[in-house]
């Protein structure tokens, strides 16, 4: 046997494997499931902190001027509304990516 026969059956092996990694389909039903439990947790946690910061901030002014609980419920009501509309950016954000994801996966589907 001479020196080549190794490297070009090395070479093929690599080509097949290259081939059959890149045949396989782009992710796992799920790894999908898995992702979007991600983006609903991050969307609750938006919601939560923006309502904590509100009331947060408005427990201290209350403290501060006596004034409890009008600034409390003001700031709390207006955490609720930063949340939600940070909530809509972030659903807005994965709408995005997720029309931009399958656009490439219909190209790929034309071209191949």
């Amino acid at each position: 046997m001479s020196d080549d026969d190794p490297k070009q059956r090395l070479a093929e092996l690599e080509a097949r494997i290259a081939a059959a990694k890149g045949a396989g389909p782009d992710k796992p039903h799920q790894e999908e499931h898995y992702s979007q439990a991600q983006h609903a947790w991050r969307m609750v946690i938006e919601l939560v902190s923006g309502l904590g910061i509100g009331f947060g901030i408005g427990y201290g002014i209350d403290a501060v001027f006596g004034t409890q609980p009008w600034f409390m419920v003001l700031f709390a009501l207006l955490g609720f509304a930063a949340g939600i509309n940070v909530m809509i950016r972030t659903a807005k954000e994965l709408q995005v990516t997720k029309l931009a994801d399958l656009a490439g996966q219909d190209e790929r589907d034309k071209d191949g």
